[in-house]
């Protein structure tokens, strides 16, 4: 009896440690799957290089391999991250990504707003707003979102008025109640517009083209006040926005490492709300 008793304390406690083994087991693999291989898309140029300078160093050292997918338009980069090719990805700002969401049926959602090139006035015949003549001509974007951003500059400097109750993501030239300068509007697809400039007698360039185009922003006239709505934003799959890598992503955005090389290499990029708060 005092045989059979010792054998069965001995199985009983093989079996709560084979049970803690288990658990432990079970825990390491757990932590194991946790997402450690991401891939962001951007258009290329400023984004692009936004990613693999301010955000991707940042990732590799919480442990991440990061793999960064250029693109030339602003159609695949959120048809890609939808069908998975992307985890996440970084071009466009809050309208954009919305009416492309609800066109396309797919499910995004923001993560984080970045600093954002604004859109600017340039020009090779003024040398500032002051010089600007009576009956200029002005090439402004012929796409609805970004003609409203330039008719906003160009109320904000005082050359045209708009009508208050027009909504300011979507004015547009009949929106005009006063144009004091009697400026001539001439919309250019707005990639177009930084060789416009050599054309006309203004250009209103959006700030991802200028850059393209190897344009210094501050040289504008002018630069924008953007509102955070055209402030370029971090976008994941909207069932992924609980998860640790976006909220790694997320941290290194906000982490002051970041802003450093955005002070030091992004020059003339508008900063978001929630970056200019912290520092009041």
């Amino acid at each position: 009896m005092k045989k059979l008793s010792i054998f069965l304390v001995l199985l009983l406690s093989f079996g709560l440690l084979a049970a803690c083994g288990s658990k432990e087991t079970t825990s390491n693999s757990t932590n194991s799957t946790e997402k450690k291989e991401i891939t962001i898309g951007a258009t290329s140029g400023p984004y692009s290089d936004m990613v693999n300078k301010a955000i991707k160093p940042i990732l590799e050292k919480k442990g991440y391999q990061v793999k960064v997918v250029e693109f030339s338009d602003y159609i695949q980069p959120n048809l890609a991250l939808a069908n998975g090719d992307l985890d996440a990805n970084l071009f466009q700002h809050k309208v954009y990504m919305e009416n492309f969401a609800k066109e396309n049926n797919l499910d995004l959602s923001e993560v984080i707003t970045v600093p954002t090139a604004p859109m600017g006035i340039y020009s090779k015949k003024f040398k500032s707003l002051d010089e600007v003549k009576e009956g200029s001509q002005i090439a402004i974007p012929n796409d609805p979102t970004n003609a409203a951003r330039a008719f906003l500059i160009l109320q904000d400097a005082g050359f045209i008025k708009l009508d208050p109750a027009a909504n300011p993501l979507t004015v547009s030239e009949k929106d005009i109640k006063e144009n004091v300068k009697n400026l001539q509007f001439k919309p250019i697809e707005a990639g177009q517009l930084p060789r416009a400039v050599e054309s006309v007698d203004l250009a209103a360039v959006p700030g991802n083209f200028a850059l393209a185009a190897k344009m210094n922003l501050l040289d504008a006239l002018v630069l924008e006040k953007m509102p955070d709505q055209y402030r370029n934003r971090v976008v994941v799959n909207t069932k992924d926005l609980n998860k640790q890598f976006v909220k790694d992503i997320k941290e290194a955005v906000e982490s002051e490492e970041f802003e450093k090389v955005i002070d030091e290499q992004f020059k003339g990029f508008g900063k978001p709300e929630w970056m200019l708060k912290r520092k009041q």
